[in-house]
């Protein structure tokens, strides 16, 4: 008797844990600050190497009922590339007098994205539905827009369910696929599967961790083996946030 009830006990207990779900928010404070750091390469041989990273300083401005503003600024931004035999380094903490020839360089065109300000609009789905940058600087429109890497379902989630998402940048379409591996009081982890199509053809992986509370991804990491016209590339792609 004492070995059925025992029994009985765990498949409870296991049914229990199988039938627990999540329902994905994001739930920012009014006031907020984080810091958001992506670090980004890409390697294709010795065709090119580069290797990127970006500190974001994210301040939450507002909180309405299902959206949110934000502020965002560049607080660092290094690169290192490799391509053609030359090496370029970039480091935005140092001075001009500490940076070389090729740092100079990429310093006169950083500058500016270091300079300005991101304005933007999302719902606590993770979706970004406004963004303002002051002075308006190219390219830095697709970056603010990398700094939301999932957009969460509507209805609530339990382990093995699964959500896709759809991107497309210059030609390039990236099919995601988003599957709950486990659920706990702390976190929600993901497994990171997916296709890539169009001018580049690939797949990709990864895995995110969404604090449970605040419903914000705190760390996520993306792998994308890819062709490019005929070309092997290696892309990955890390996000850490953290609350200060």
């Amino acid at each position: 008797m004492k070995k059925l009830i025992l029994l009985l006990f765990v498949v409870s207990a296991n049914i229990s844990l199988a039938q627990e779900t999540a329902l994905l928010r994001l739930n920012y404070e009014k006031g907020a600050t984080y810091d958001v750091t992506m670090n980004m390469s890409q390697d294709m041989g010795a065709v090119m190497s580069m290797g990127m990273g970006i500190t974001i300083n994210l301040k939450i401005t507002e909180v309405y009922e299902d959206t949110y503003d934000s502020e965002m600024k560049f607080t660092k931004m290094t690169m290192d590339m490799l391509q053609g035999g030359n090496a370029i380094s970039f480091d935005s903490t140092k001075s001009e007098e500490d940076l070389d020839a090729g740092g100079k360089q990429m310093k006169t065109q950083m500058q500016p994205m270091l300079d300005a300000l991101m304005y933007a609009k999302g719902n606590n789905l993770g979706e970004i539905l406004e963004i303002k940058i002051e002075p308006n600087v190219m390219g830095m429109e697709d970056i603010a827009k990398q700094s939301s890497n999932v957009v969460y379902p509507k209805e609530a989630v339990k382990v093995g369910d699964n959500w896709s998402m759809t991107k497309e940048e210059k030609g390039m379409k990236m099919d995601f696929v988003y599957t709950v591996k486990t659920i706990s009081e702390n976190d929600v982890i993901l497994d990171i599967s997916g296709e890539i199509s169009g001018i580049a053809t690939g797949k990709i992986t990864g895995d995110m961790q969404i604090d449970g509370a605040s419903g914000i991804p705190v760390n996520s990491n993306i792998n994308m083996s890819m062709n490019v016209s005929g070309q092997e590339m290696i892309s990955k792609v890390t996000m850490k946030t953290i609350k200060k």
